[in-house]
């Protein structure tokens, strides 16, 4: 699936490393069918690679940029999976506007800390008016936990991110958490992830 690929379909070494490990943790808690709705999906290696590994649910590939959009359709094309949608446009900053009405679940990988706050704001927004209850929303990335040491690695990056573009940045658990459960969404599961990252796993009560 991964050879000769379409010079529109984009590749990332990030993406190639923690796929894996992303798939574990969805594979045992995504359901058994239904529509799953990935925000910001990037390149989208990891719908390509979510889709074929889990046939049984649809995906739903999204993003704001059109470079994205266009690498999204070309692994689409490339691979002919029959659960991959068509990518659509959406901004996950104005969740008035999304494209999508319902879904069973939502996947948002490392998005947040690439993204003002308001990008979060509308997530936690959205994700609470399109899930039912006990569907979950899962988010992947490096976090700023209180009375947790920040990795050397992770404090690089913060300051990367924040020189890049001052509205990013790795974000604080604590605060990520309340925003959520302003929208009927509750932290269940914090997954410990390779390189400092994690998996939080919300359901909407």
């Amino acid at each position: 699936m991964f050879s000769q690929i379409p010079p529109e379909a984009k590749t990332s070494s990030a993406a190639a490393r923690n796929r894996d490990p992303i798939l574990s943790i969805l594979r045992s808690r995504l359901p058994s069918r239904g529509l799953v709705l990935e925000i910001a999906a990037g390149a989208g290696e990891h719908a390509v690679f979510n889709a074929a590994a889990l046939p049984h649910l649809t995906w739903q590939p999204t993003d704001q940029d059109s470079g994205a959009l266009a690498s999204i359709a070309a692994w689409r094309d490339h691979t002919t999976l029959p659960n991959l949608l068509p990518p659509l446009r959406l901004d996950a900053s104005d969740p008035d506007t999304w494209p999508v009405n319902q879904a069973d679940a939502i996947v948002n990988i490392n998005m947040i800390h690439i993204s003002p706050w308001a990008a979060a704001e509308g997530l936690m927004a959205g994700a609470g008016r399109l899930l039912g209850t006990g569907c979950a929303l899962f988010l992947y990335g490096p976090y700023i936990e209180p009375g947790i040491e920040i990795a050397p690695t992770n404090v690089a990056f913060d300051l990367d991110l924040k020189a890049r573009n001052p509205a990013w940045g790795l974000r604080r658990l604590d605060a990520v958490v309340e925003l959520a459960a302003k929208h009927h969404l509750e932290l269940c599961e914090r997954l410990t992830m390779p390189a400092n990252n994690l998996t939080l796993i919300f359901r909407r009560t």
